[in-house]
């Protein structure tokens, strides 16, 4: 089938200087970057990232106009590369799409082939983004747990953000994986969600966001998923067990961490570093893997599935804290 002239893409443009407008209309095919691999997104999903670029921020992308959307999943539309054939089913997260590459919040993209990743059996194109960059970094973070030692019998296993896109996803891992999970969260009418999903306890924000200025706390973690950073990063570092693990995923509280070097050499935590972004194909394709198999999950009880015409209201949304779980955008909808 040959490709379209145009396609229909979110395309977000400066207006004026610092503002910065949305709209859904027809983009030309020709005016995506070259790429070896041009892919018909069937879906894609909102992450954090998404929308601040969808709003303008030049940290994230920076030139406009462009169609943000740092997921995508489809087929395969057209292929110079032995590597892919037309009509594969494929999946891309992370590198520059949805960045600085027009990405999934339009109908195709171009991309180079080591950005694309087969679909693994059993998992498809709908929960594959139903996960997205999200659930990748939940199992990223878990694998690099459990790769340091943590176990079920370790202990209690704090996840941070907890009804976000990462957060909830870990939860539901955990949880089925037998961990005793504890999860923080500031809103209390979500209690039963992230019990329903696996959190055996549930502390207040407050509880998490310790401002004593103490530099250690009554240790109880034994590992900690963290997808907030900030002082509630730090504060999870000060209550994590003698030789406890804390992976770090996110920044949404703060990118800055104020916290001195006592919970390292006064008890041995190993605070870990977890990347989706430019993370080795070998363990994205692990992760992958372990989401489509054993560490598979009901994704339709935390999913929000919405058109890109449905989409601007989420990203407001999504900034404001107010998204429970993941938000799948159905490009044919």
């Amino acid at each position: 089938m040959p490709l379209p002239q145009t396609f229909k893409a979110m395309v977000v443009s400066e207006t004026a200087e610092k503002t910065f407008a949305r709209e859904i209309r027809e983009r030309a095919l020709s005016d995506l970057p070259a790429g070896e691999l041009i892919i018909e997104v069937k879906y894609s999903s909102l992450n954090y990232k998404d929308a601040l670029s969808a709003t303008g921020n030049k940290g994230v992308t920076r030139k406009y106009p462009h169609t943000p959307g740092i997921d995508a999943a489809g087929v395969v539309a057209d292929s110079t590369t032995k590597l892919f054939a037309v009509g594969d089913e494929v999946t891309v997260t992370g590198f520059d799409l949805g960045m600085n590459t027009s990405g999934g919040f339009g109908r195709y993209i171009s991309v180079p082939a080591l950005w694309a990743t087969k679909l693994p059996q059993g998992l498809s194109l709908k929960d594959s983004m139903s996960h997205g960059t999200a659930g990748l970094t939940a199992a990223l973070c878990i694998i690099r747990l459990m790769a340091s030692g943590l176990t079920k019998e370790s202990g209690e296993v704090l996840v941070t953000g907890a009804t976000g896109g990462v957060g909830s996803v870990a939860v539901a891992i955990l949880g089925k994986l037998g961990f005793n999970v504890a999860v923080a969260t500031g809103k209390a009418s979500e209690h039963d969600f992230l019990t329903k999903l696996g959190a055996k306890s549930v502390i207040s924000r407050d509880e998490a966001n310790d401002t004593s200025g103490r530099p250690l706390q009554k240790p109880r973690w034994a590992g900690v998923v963290d997808t907030v950073g900030g002082n509630i990063l730090a504060t999870a570092l000060k209550t994590t067990k003698y030789g406890g693990l804390v992976a770090a995923c996110g920044n949404a509280m703060s990118a800055d961490l104020n916290v001195n070097v006592f919970p390292f050499i006064l008890r041995g935590v190993s605070l870990l570093g977890v990347d989706s972004v430019e993370i080795p194909m070998r363990a994205r394709q692990m992760a992958w893997s372990k989401l489509a198999g054993e560490w598979s999950i009901d994704v339709a009880s935390i999913v929000t599935e919405v058109s890109l015409e449905e989409l601007n209201g989420k990203i407001e949304e999504i900034l404001k804290g107010g998204i429970r779980g993941r938000v799948l955008v159905n490009l044919g909808k």
